[in-house]
């Protein structure tokens, strides 16, 4: 019996996926559950298992290639079973298969093509057969560009960097954003880091789950002609990897207390850096909380995280004076938060007043 193995759609807005790593070679015995390639996508790697028992039979899609969603990327057959050429050549996704009929084209070549956008069809072929191969398009790269700055690295565009770049993408290509900011005196909120050792980004994350839970517009999303508002608030956090950015979710965050949500925070970023987040726990995100203070960056425009109505940008603690009770002047850490927000869903004022209650619970601390 042929068994195929498709690439896994991991969430509801993945379209491709990129084979990492083939865990057993062709020819090899597979067993049903057991762990055969690593799948990179939707800024998250995740090891696919094997349908069934059997031979690992044919390799249609190889590592640092792509597949659409559904492709079969291999096919696996009983022992004492053969593939022919056809049904080997039926198997291979649509999109390759054509790509392979129209050019000859080695898959170094087709790589390298990829990365830098070149048409194969205008890349002269030196070998057998007329096949193009990597040299023919490191050649005509050189060719087309003229002098150009000496390239001290290619990265590839995919995985968590393809997902991320393609989100951006649509963030501003379809919400109109809009950003208000707010200076915020730290002064209660750095106490409480002190005393609780919980990190700011916690304490953040609090405060925004009371507020979003008093101002429910923001924990929203916008579907075709109407505007659902969730009843769950799920607060993504935006963490820098080695491999790009990822957004692990903090699920029902306002029905946590503030050393559990530290305690998911922390875990969910070693996870992410470590890349071993699951699918669940990237997904499902009604708010995102993006913090750069750690990089002395003072304020910035974050851009929204799709679908989500809105974002928080979150800048380093900066010491300025202020007036104390008896009128003297003193030095207190404020820092600045900038809410990025979809147009279409929210408008100037509510998403000014949840700002407002954001600052009030990170100032009282009555969030706790």
């Amino acid at each position: 019996m042929v068994t195929k193995v498709v690439m896994p759609r991991l969430s509801l807005t993945m379209r491709t996926g990129s084979v990492g790593k083939w865990y057993k070679h062709e020819g090899e015995k597979v067993e049903k559950g057991e762990p055969i390639v690593e799948i990179i996508s939707e800024k998250a790697t995740y090891d696919l298992e094997a349908p069934a028992s059997g031979i690992l039979r044919k390799i249609l899609v190889g590592e640092g290639e792509e597949a659409p969603v559904d492709a079969v990327i291999a096919v696996i057959t009983a022992p004492d079973e053969q593939l022919s050429e056809a049904e080997i050549t039926f198997k291979v996704p649509e999109e390759v298969a054509e790509a392979k009929e129209r050019i000859p084209a080695s898959p170094a070549a087709k790589r390298l093509a990829r990365e830098y956008g070149v048409d194969l069809s205008l890349v002269k072929g030196t070998g057998p057969e007329g096949r193009i191969v990597e040299e023919d398009v490191r050649r005509f790269i050189e060719e087309s560009c003229g002098v150009q700055p000496k390239i001290r690295e290619v990265i590839p565009l995919r995985g968590y960097r393809k997902t991320a770049a393609e989100r951006v993408s649509a963030s501003f290509r379809t919400a109109p954003h809009s950003t208000v900011m707010m200076s915020v005196d730290f002064s209660e909120a750095v106490k409480l880091h002190e005393k609780l050792q919980v990190s700011y980004t916690t304490i953040i994350v609090a405060a925004a789950a009371k507020a979003l839970s008093e101002n429910p517009i923001i924990n929203s999303t916008l579907e075709s002609d109407k505007i659902k508002v969730f009843e769950d608030i799920n607060i993504g956090v935006a963490v820098a990897t080695e491999h790009g950015l990822v957004v692990p979710v903090i699920h029902n965050a306002d029905k946590k207390s503030l050393r559990e949500i530290d305690g998911a925070l922390k875990d969910l970023m070693e996870k992410a850096r470590e890349g071993r987040l699951r699918k669940e726990e990237l997904s499902g995100g009604t708010f995102t909380v993006s913090n750069l203070g750690m990089y002395d960056v003072e304020f910035f425009t974050p851009i929204i995280n799709p679908p989500e109505a809105a974002i928080l940008g979150v800048g380093k603690i900066i010491e300025k004076p202020a007036k104390s009770i008896d009128g003297s002047i003193i030095f207190k850490p404020f820092v600045m938060l900038s809410l990025s927000y979809d147009h279409r869903i929210v408008d100037g004022v509510p998403a000014a007043k949840f700002l407002q209650r954001v600052k009030h619970y990170l100032e009282s601390l009555s969030f706790r």
